[in-house]
Order: C-alpha cells, then sequence, then structure tokens
C-alpha cells in the first residue's frame, strides 16, 4: 500500500555514529559535562536582589537549563537505546554510568536553583512571573519553587543527589544487569534454547497451553535462583528512598509518586475504589476464558492466552500499514507521524536473542525526534504495543515549540496518549474483523488489556504500598516477598485464577526503576482517563484532533485535575468519570460474554 518497505531495525547512527565507542558520542559528553558545570557557577553566583529585577537573571540561568538539559536527555535516551538493542554491550553500561553520573549533578544544580527560587518573597514572586517570557512558565516554576520548600537544605540534597550515584541508581543499574544475565532454557523441537527474558515473555501468548506451562515452569526457577540477588537489590533500594524521605519528615510513602502526576490522593483513591467496584465482569471474563480453553480457572501465565486455535500473525509492514490508516481516520498529523517514524527508521522491533525485554519510546530532544523500541514476533498484541509507544512518541511531536521547563509532563498523562493510540488500532482491528472468531480474538486481545491494567497494576499497586510499609520495619525476606506478591494478586484478581506468579516482584522491571517511584498507578490512571477522551472523540469526530493536541500541549502545565476540568470538564476526584471510563471497557467484555455464550 505505502510502496516502501519498512525496516524493522532502528537508526541511531544519525545521533552519534559508532554506537557505544562513537568518539561524537564522547565529545557531546564533555560538552555536556561542560555546560553543566557552566550553569552550576552561575546558579552559585546568582546574588537575589529580592526584586523585579531577578527575573534578568533568572532568564538567563533558564536558557542555560534549557540548553544543559537537552543536551544530557539527547545522550541518556542513545545510551538507553545501546543497552536494549544488546544487553552485552558492556561499553553502554560503562556509558550508561557516566550519563548517571551527569544526571546527578545536574539534579543537584537544579535542587540550588530551585532552593534560589525557594527564598524569593511572595509578593516579589508575583512580580517576576509578570514577565512576558516568564508567564507560560508559571505553573513549572512555582511547582519547582513549593517542592523545594518542601525538601531539605541544599547542601543536604546535594549530598544525597551525589550518593545516589553510586547508591540508589546504582541499585537500579544492578538490576538491570542482573537480567541481562537470565536465561530460560526451553526445549523446542527436540533442542534446548536459552532464550532471553523479552523471548520467554513472548511466549506466554502462545496458543499451545504446554509451551506456556513449561515456559512458566522454566520462568519461575530461572527467576528464583536470581531472587536472593534480586531482593537485596530491592531492599536497598527501597531502603535508601526511605531514609530520604524519613530525613525530608515525609511519612507518606505516595507523597514523592503523587506530587510527580501532579494529581491529588483523593483522585487516585478514587479511582481504585470504583474499579474495585466494577470488577465482577472482569471475573465473568476470566471464567469464561478458562471455560473456552477446556479449564476449570485460569493460571498466571493463560492470561495472555490468545482466544481461538489458529494464531492470526500479522507481518511488520502489515501492521505498520494497518497503524498509518487507522491513524489517519482520527487525524492527519496523528497518521503523518506514524509515517515519519516508519519511514526513517524510528524503530528497533526486529526479533533477536540479545534484546531488553519490553518496550519503551523515548525522546531526542536535541534532533526532535523519538526512537521505539519493542520485540515484534507478529501478535495482534504486538500491532497494539507499537501503536502504544508510537503515541507516546506523538505525545513529543505535539509539545513542539513548547518551552522545554514546559515538557515536562508526568508519567500518568505520559500514558495517556499512549493507551489512546492504542485504542484507536484496537478498535479498528476488532470492526475489520473478517468473521465472528476473528472479532472474538481481537476482542479477547482488547480485554487482556483491561485486565492488565485494571487487575494486574492493581495487584502492582497493592504489593508495592504494603511492601514498603513492611520494609520501614526492615528488610524484607525473599519468602515475604513472594507472600505479599501471591496475596496482592489474589485480592487483585478476586481469586479468579488456579496458579499466581509470586516471584512477579522480581520479573517486573518497574519495582526497580529508580528514576520514578510507584511505577503502577499511572498506567491504569493514563488508561481509563484516555478512554474519556477517547469518548469524547468519538461523539465529535473529526476535528478533535487539533483539541487532543491542545490537551497534550497542557499535560506539563497543571496538575491532572485541572487538565481534566479544561479539556474535557469533568472531575476527577467524583466517582462518574471513572464509572463512565471502566463502562467502556466492560462494554467490550459484556460483547465477549454475549457472543461466546454458546460455545
Amino acid at each position: 500500500m505505502t510502496g516502501t518497505t519498512y525496516s524493522d531495525v532502528w537508526n541511531l547512527e544519525v545521533f552519534f555514529k559508532g554506537g557505544s565507542n562513537s568518539a561524537e558520542l564522547a565529545d557531546h559528553l564533555k560538552v555536556t559535562k561542560e555546560l553543566i558545570e557552566l550553569f552550576e557557577t552561575k546558579v552559585h553566583n546568582w546574588k537575589l536582589l529580592h526584586t523585579v529585577e531577578d527575573k534578568v537573571y533568572l532568564k538567563e540561568l533558564l536558557s542555560d537549563f534549557e540548553i544543559a538539559g537537552k543536551k544530557l536527555r539527547q545522550a541518556a535516551a542513545f545510551v538507553g537505546c545501546l543497552q536494549a538493542q544488546n544487553t552485552e554491550d558492556k561499553k553502554a553500561y560503562a556509558l550508561e554510568a557516566t550519563v548517571t553520573g551527569l544526571s546527578a549533578s545536574f539534579q543537584s544544580v537544579l535542587s540550588a536553583f530551585d532552593n534560589q527560587l525557594s527564598t524569593i518573597n511572595d509578593e516579589v514572586w508575583a512580580q517576576v512571573l509578570e514577565d512576558d517570557y516568564l508567564t507560560e512558565l508559571t505553573f513549572s516554576l512555582t511547582e519547582r519553587r513549593e517542592r523545594a520548600k518542601e525538601k531539605l537544605s541544599i547542601e543536604e540534597e546535594a549530598i544525597i543527589s551525589a550518593l545516589g550515584v553510586d547508591g540508589y541508581h546504582s541499585w537500579g543499574q544492578l538490576y538491570d544487569l542482573i537480567v541481562s544475565k537470565i536465561k530460560v532454557p526451553i526445549e523446542e523441537n527436540g533442542e534446548v534454547k536459552q532464550l532471553s527474558v523479552g523471548q520467554a515473555a513472548n511466549r506466554f501468548s502462545s496458543s499451545n497451553r504446554a509451551i506456556r506451562k513449561e515456559v512458566f515452569k522454566s520462568w519461575e526457577k530461572s527467576w528464583n535462583e536470581q531472587a536472593d540477588y534480586l531482593s537485596k537489590t530491592l531492599n536497598h533500594l527501597s531502603g535508601f528512598r526511605l531514609n530520604v524521605y524519613k530525613k525530608r519528615g515525609w511519612e507518606e510513602v505516595l507523597k514523592e509518586p503523587l506530587s510527580l502526576n501532579r494529581m491529588k490522593k483523593e483522585t487516585l483513591e478514587t479511582m481504585w475504589s470504583v474499579i474495585s467496584e466494577n470488577k465482577q465482569p472482569l471475573v465473568q471474563y476470566l471464567n469464561r476464558k478458562a471455560k473456552l480453553l477446556g479449564l476449570e480457572k485460569l493460571s498466571w501465565f493463560d492470561l495472555d492466552a490468545p482466544y481461538g486455535k489458529s494464531e492470526s500473525k500479522v507481518s511488520y509492514q502489515e501492521g505498520a500499514e494497518f497503524i498509518e490508516q487507522n491513524f489517519a481516520l482520527f487525524g492527519e498529523k496523528m497518521a503523518a507521524f506514524a509515517k515519519k517514524a516508519f519511514e526513517n527508521q524510528w524503530i528497533e522491533a526486529e526479533d533477536r536473542p540479545g534484546k531488553a525485554p519490553g518496550g519503551f519510546c523515548t525522546g531526542f530532544p536535541e534532533s526532535e525526534e523519538s526512537r521505539i523500541f519493542m520485540t515484534y514476533s507478529g501478535t495482534p498484541s504486538n500491532v497494539s504495543t507499537l501503536a502504544h509507544e508510537l503515541g507516546h512518541g506523538f505525545h513529543s511531536y505535539a509539545m513542539k515549540g513548547v518551552h522545554y521547563l514546559n515538557r515536562g509532563y508526568a508519567m500518568n498523562v505520559a500514558e495517556t496518549a499512549s493507551t489512546f493510540a492504542e485504542m484507536i488500532v484496537a478498535d479498528a482491528a476488532v470492526k475489520n474483523a473478517k468473521d465472528e472468531e476473528e472479532k472474538l480474538a481481537l476482542l479477547d486481545d482488547k480485554i487482556q488489556r483491561t485486565v492488565a491494567l485494571l487487575m494486574n497494576i492493581h495487584a502492582r499497586f497493592l504489593f508495592e504500598t504494603r511492601f514498603y510499609e513492611e520494609r520501614k520495619r526492615g528488610p524484607v525476606s525473599v519468602e515475604t516477598l513472594n507472600v505479599l506478591m501471591e496475596e496482592a494478586q489474589k485480592e487483585a484478581y478476586c481469586e479468579a485464577l488456579d496458579e499466581y506468579h509470586p516471584l512477579f516482584w522480581a520479573s517486573k522491571l518497574h519495582f526497580f526503576i529508580t528514576g520514578v517511584p510507584f511505577y503502577n498507578f499511572p498506567y491504569t490512571f493514563g488508561y481509563l482517563f484516555s478512554l474519556g477522551i477517547y469518548a469524547q472523540a468519538l461523539e465529535e469526530g473529526t476535528g478533535y484532533e487539533e483539541k487532543y493536541i491542545s490537551l497534550l500541549r497542557d499535560t506539563a502545565s497543571m496538575s491532572v485535575e485541572d487538565l481534566a476540568s479544561k479539556h474535557l470538564q469533568v472531575d476527577l476526584d467524583q466517582k462518574e468519570f471513572w464509572e463512565k471510563a471502566v463502562k467502556i471497557c466492560i462494554d467490550d467484555i459484556v460483547e465477549f460474554l454475549h457472543l461466546t455464550e454458546n460455545k
């Protein structure tokens, strides 16, 4: 259809030639270090006048912040891509350590910058913000100022940041290293293959239960062999975080993640409450799926099993063209963005050994490009993942021209754009199904994601909140971690499964990420929030794209409650919005149950 055959391997050479041996990257890192040092000097030389004239120096500092920030992000994105494409690239791990050190230095300077902002009295601050250039940065700058007031002294925060390089962040890096070495042995065609965890995870969507069961058995064994190392890693990482919170006087573990996601605790509680009240249809789906697969109950390794006897495989080219076609039905800008990403080799999707597990989208702010990483094996779920990551990329594209300081959107709204894109493609696939069997298979794939976001993520949230309470009393053993995880899964899945995955705390990268604490609930928020936007888009039809882009452009400039009020005219701490969003998910389940009633 396009006339262009898309490559499933990305192009990183346009950024820095030579990969982890790149001389260009070495120069870039040197310049970045110098820019951070220059910014540091200027911040420390900032002698506040406590008059409206402070805005002159402030504007100069913001310019330096933007240049250094973009350079650092460009390098970090590149190194992350190198590590993902080849887990054996030892030089990439050394580069990661360099980037982490630069990031810590930059964060330390930013803490000093924020601290200076916090000392300006409110009256002068209001006058400073009247400047034309600074007015658009009011939310971001005020947020930095208020957060600084809640932290320790500038010297103490600098120590925390410095110690975090070889403490906190290094535990997260150790996790990546341990996982890169894990092999999951699987017997295929009489030969034992040593699969990476990413390759093994793909086998859970096999239509053959014997394969899924065998992979799960080997999967559990492989993770269990590393459980002592992984529990030590998790305990030290969380211990560092808790100690920092304690020093700052933060008693509530959710304080930081809620602040970073710019949302109120009431909003989070309302969302989980509505989900918990509406889980019965999900349980009915799990029970029906078990019956269709000839089982009493599903086990953990059955959750991603496709419905039906034959798996429909979609080539990378076909998946890409399908995404382009359906993005075009929503808006020409979204479709043009996807086309550009495919044509310019922004996507690494090849199914080969040695790649990291999972998928992500990362931004290169200096080049104004994104890169998407995943392993594409041709399942409908792979097409959805590809659309999901393109949604992230489109979010960055939508913010072109927005000041760098106003581009730091939080994870919960980051997941909104990705889920919205995924929804467009998943809905289209169901509507275009050639017969009832295909329609059921695609509906099932859609519902699997609902189960993941409303049950799996709920289990993660329950586990993590309880784990942190336990961790406050001391290190948590492997046995206790397993118990906490299994209890959380049983509660979140309403006891609907036969066998659970107690080692999920070890196999899920999200618990070990140091950049963002509680890397769980924002996914569910983003999913349901995007459903609310999607419902409006369907109602209004063509022309909604511009409204959608306006919403995306505001995602880092206000709280989620204000964002929803301004662009959707809804109140997020009331149940009504969440109930409507959950109903959209349940409609799929109702249709699935109806179509499978006599099967």
